[in-house]
Parts: structure tokens; C-alpha cells; sequence
């Protein structure tokens, strides 16, 4: 009976690692998963950021260029 238990004992080691090991890679990826979704945001918004900018840098030209009457 002794040697059933030790058998057991060292397979389920061998098999908690292995669980973990999987437990922690899927970690991993929905990590790197979460992150590359962050940066895909933070470029959209500095694209976005850089459009308003050029938007109302062209308004401001136009408002200056324009004739004054007097």
C-alpha cells in the first residue's frame, strides 16, 4: 500500500507542476493579450489627439487669414 501512495504522490506532483505551468502560461497570455489592447488604444488616441490638433490649427489659420473689414 505504501508504495501505491508513493507512486501517487510523486505523479500528482509531477502533474500539480504541469497545472500550474498551464495555469501560468494562460495568465501570461491574456496578460500580453490586455496589454496589446492598451497600446492599440493609446496609438488610437494619439492619432485622434493629433487630428483635433491639426483641426483647429488650420481653423485658427483660416480665422487669420481671412480679410478684417473695417
Amino acid at each position: 500500500m505504501s508504495n501505491w501512495l508513493a507512486a501517487t504522490g510523486k505523479w500528482g506532483g509531477i502533474f500539480v507542476v504541469i497545472a500550474l505551468v498551464i495555469a501560468l502560461l494562460k495568465q501570461i497570455i491574456g496578460f500580453i493579450g490586455f496589454m496589446t489592447a492598451v497600446i492599440k488604444i493609446g496609438i488610437v488616441l494619439v492619432f485622434v489627439v493629433l487630428l483635433i490638433g491639426v483641426g483647429l490649427l488650420v481653423i485658427k489659420n483660416l480665422k487669420s487669414s481671412t480679410p478684417k473689414e473695417d
